[in-house]
């Protein structure tokens, strides 16, 4: 009797039924593969993400605290920003919108510098006068056991972004975000000097859900005074409201016979936001704030809010940014600094 048909007709069958199922579960040892702990899902630990997009060019950031120039590539300063910038409990697609708005900022910030000094060198400073960043190592301090899956999902939200950049009129935009909206958007003329045709204030009603939606202050009389400059009358009144801005912020207000802007009044007493109410009793102010932020561009709470909706960061980023294009930075690479 010929056994060869039989013993191979095992095998195989050995091989389908208890050899193929086990390799399909394990993970990929490649370089091009990462997989990524999910919190949330404790019964499927593991799942892939895309691939680790290759080197493109790199950023000289000054670190402020070490006063040092620390040079990494451009996808892993976008992943150091958005860890920094945006939470990484967030919605996965609201990170894929802030790794755009890193990326485009970035990105500008190399073709026209702005007029923010720095040592030789650098191209940006990882300080809110550019953007916040941090390196691995700084998480790994800064979240302890919570470090690898939040650094593995906001690492997938980059990736899964990379190369993307927001434009308008073949230009990369100012991408301009904050964290949280009174309700609304505002037109970045409302706040800065410059008039953008894609900052337009669009309702933004999930900021309703932050925790930053409100805050109450109170100062005494005379530091309000001190911190303005200004005499205040007699009585129970503050000022008066002469204009609003679009997103029904303060645009302009009479406070001891002095004409100040919104922003002016914002920065001065150190203010949430430009929407503010106040109420003088006796020797002492309260002041509540609606938002936290200048309310010009992208909501991060809203981009959390649509997220949660269902919608995606394409959804979050065109609703936010008015007439842009999601495009491939590589076009614009030769006008920025090529990686050596």
């Amino acid at each position: 009797m010929n056994l060869k048909p039989i013993l191979a007709f095992v095998t195989v069958t050995i091989f389908l039924v208890l050899i193929l199922p086990a390799l399909l579960v394990l993970p990929f040892s490649g370089d091009d593969k990462e997989y990524v702990a999910q919190k949330d899902n404790p019964n499927k630990q593991y799942e892939p993400v895309i691939a680790v997009p290759e080197p493109s060019i790199d950023i000289a950031v000054f670190r402020y605290n070490a006063n040092k120039i620390e040079t990494v590539d451009l996808e892993d300063y976008v992943i150091g920003v958005v860890a920094s910038e945006m939470p990484a409990e967030f919605e996965e697609e609201a990170l894929k919108a802030q790794a755009l708005t890193a990326r485009t900022y970035i990105l500008r910030q190399l073709m026209y510098p702005s007029d923010i000094k720095l040592p030789e060198g650098a191209d940006v400073t990882d300080t809110v006068y550019h953007q916040v960043y941090r390196n691995y190592e700084d998480y790994k301090k800064l979240w302890g056991d919570d470090y690898e899956w939040k650094i593995a999902k906001v690492k997938q939200a980059v990736y899964a972004t990379s190369g993307e950049i927001l434009t308008y009129n073949d230009q990369p935009i100012t991408a301009s975000f904050f964290s949280t909206s009174n309700g609304y958007t505002v037109n970045s003329e409302d706040y800065w000097e410059n008039a953008f045709p894609y900052l337009r204030s669009v309702a933004s009603p999930w900021d309703v859900n932050s925790p930053r939606y409100t805050k109450t202050i109170t100062i005494s009389k005379s530091d309000f005074e001190k911190k303005l400059g200004v005499s205040l009358p007699s009585g129970d009144k503050i000022g008066s409201v002469v204009s609003r801005t679009s997103g029904d912020r303060i645009g302009e207000v009479i406070i001891g016979g002095k004409s100040f802007s919104g922003r002016e009044v914002r920065q001065k007493l150190e203010l949430h936001s430009t929407d503010f109410t106040w109420q003088r009793k006796g020797n002492e102010i309260t002041i509540t704030t609606k938002g936290y932020g200048h309310g010009v561009g992208m909501s991060q709470y809203g981009a959390n809010g649509m997220a949660l909706e269902g919608k995606t960061y394409q959804d979050i980023v065109n609703y936010y940014y008015q007439g842009v294009k999601i495009s491939s930075i590589d076009a614009y690479l030769p006008g920025a600094k090529k990686k050596k």
